[in-house]
């Protein structure tokens, strides 16, 4: 089964049933929209302006938006996942929130409704059906202002270099 959808790059992502090759994934995460909750998509988009040809063939970058269960073929089909998203862990504005495998939360709070699925439970639902991806990062930051507008906060802005250079710190270790 093929299936396909259009991401923020305007490239086509296609899931391959039973595919032999696990993928090398760098998904952004968020909201466009809403200012600092689409730091996921800025810093992919920023990614692909900054990362060498050679780094871009080795892994893909995908920009998820708010796809949420509808990435849950992506991540099973997934060696390495380096997740980027807005990450609300009470801490100060800007601050970098990184986590490897075992320390990311797989489930969030009890949910009402089917319409509540966050990426949490989508690696929940692939560690499931057993298809976690053996290498699992998430490089996050704690938004300023998720309010409607288009840009990221200054103190979110200001920390973007250094998420690439852990990016790049990642993708070198792996």
């Amino acid at each position: 089964m093929q299936v396909f959808f259009r991401t923020g790059l305007e490239k086509e992502i296609e899931y391959n049933e039973g595919m032999d090759e696990k993928r090398k994934v760098i998904l952004g995460l968020g909201n466009l929209l809403q200012k600092d909750e689409g730091f996921g998509i800025q810093a992919i988009n920023m990614l692909a302006e900054e990362l060498s040809t050679a780094e871009k063939e080795s892994f893909e970058l995908v920009d998820g938006g708010v796809l949420g269960l509808n990435l849950l073929p992506l991540v099973d089909e997934c060696s390495h996942l380096l997740v980027l998203d807005a990450i609300d862990a009470d801490q100060p504005p800007g601050t970098v929130i990184e986590l490897d495998g075992p320390e990311i939360p797989l489930y969030a709070d009890i949910k009402l409704s089917e319409h509540q699925i966050g990426f949490q439970e989508v690696l929940g639902l692939s560690m499931l059906r057993g298809h976690l991806p053996e290498h699992l990062h998430l490089i996050g930051v704690q938004p300023e202002d998720i309010s409607t507008g288009l840009s990221l906060s200054p103190a979110v802005q200001a920390v973007l270099d250094k998420v690439i250079g852990r990016v790049r710190r990642v993708l070198r270790s792996w």
